[in-house]
């Protein structure tokens, strides 16, 4: 990949942000695992993002990461640009019922600002290990609610680096999807919750937080949800009954605590837990006749001449 590297940052357009070629992506990860990004940009704010993408060339594959918190980077690693929201997109500001997030803002983060603010409603987003431009991109949800209920609206920036906004019909809101076309890359949101008291706001994200802690493998390292729940269903179910709770290949294993989480015991590669996530969707399809849609997101290229 270093040839076509240092060809590739050659061609990028001026940017005032950070261009970095041969980027590592593995420690950015939940999973800890993959390749890395064949060039990486990191945006000043949505006009350097917006100036960035008029600017580079068609021919140019692009991916965005978050906190990579539902995400399976391959082990070959992502060609073309990654490109990575942090600071300038990081921002949260309340005003009265009103709250005003980044794409980069965590959803904890955006959770304890509507908490401070007296702001009702959004405590759900305090379950879900991610950002505000992933929540949006996936209509990511968690405890009963998604991000559709407290949308009011998201702005973005096409590939071509055109500045666009979405009302809340405008989303087209499905479950764990958004129908906004793929190449907008979400820089911000407007959410609004109801009136409320922060202390009993603040006892409900603490009731989340103890079911996370009591039922999900979060001190691992893991992706997060693995598959989506299919109509009538839950995941976990379906693949417990298929005898996949502790099934491991390699490194990668089944979680004992919830099946519907794969982990990296701390050697796996990503082909590994790829193809535990195969191997459980054949055995549940094999049970049940139900076939399981991934949840994770998986990009990038698998290194070459390898197996799981």
């Amino acid at each position: 990949m270093t040839a076509t590297t240092a060809s590739l940052i050659d061609r990028m357009p001026a940017c005032r942000g950070r261009l970095t070629a041969a980027a590592p992506l593995a420690n950015v990860t939940w999973f800890r695992v993959g390749g890395p990004a064949e060039v990486m940009f990191r945006p000043e704010d949505a006009d350097d993002l917006a100036g960035f993408l008029a600017g580079l060339p068609d021919d140019v594959p692009v991916t965005v990461l978050g906190v990579a918190s539902n995400l399976l980077i391959r082990d070959g690693g992502i060609p073309g640009v990654v490109i990575r929201l942090g600071r300038g997109f990081a921002g949260i500001a309340a005003d009265g019922l009103t709250l005003e997030a980044g794409a980069a803002a965590l959803d904890l983060n955006v959770a304890a600002v509507a908490r401070d603010a007296g702001v009702a409603g959004l405590e759900f987003l305090s379950g879900i290990p991610g950002t505000i431009g992933g929540a949006l991109r996936m209509n990511g949800g968690a405890y009963g609610h998604e991000i559709k209920d407290v949308l009011v609206s998201a702005q973005g920036v096409t590939r071509r680096g055109e500045r666009v906004s979405y009302d809340n019909p405008g989303m087209g809101f499905t479950y764990r999807h958004a129908g906004v076309p793929e190449d907008v890359i979400f820089t911000g949101a407007t959410l609004r919750g109801a009136a409320g008291d922060p202390a009993e706001i603040a006892q409900r994200m603490a009731e989340i937080s103890g079911k996370r802690a009591d039922t999900q493998p979060i001190r691992s390292r893991t992706g997060g949800s693995t598959f989506k729940n299919p109509p009538g269903h839950k995941a976990w179910e379906l693949i417990d009954r298929a005898g996949c709770r502790g099934l491991t290949i390699g490194g990668a294993q089944v979680s004992e605590k919830h099946c519907n989480f794969l982990i990296n015991q701390g050697t796996a590669t990503a082909a590994e837990l790829e193809a535990l996530g195969e191997e459980v969707r054949r055995r549940v399809f094999e049970t049940s006749g139900v076939t399981l849609e991934w949840e994770i997101k998986r990009v990038g290229v698998a290194r070459e001449g390898a197996s799981a």
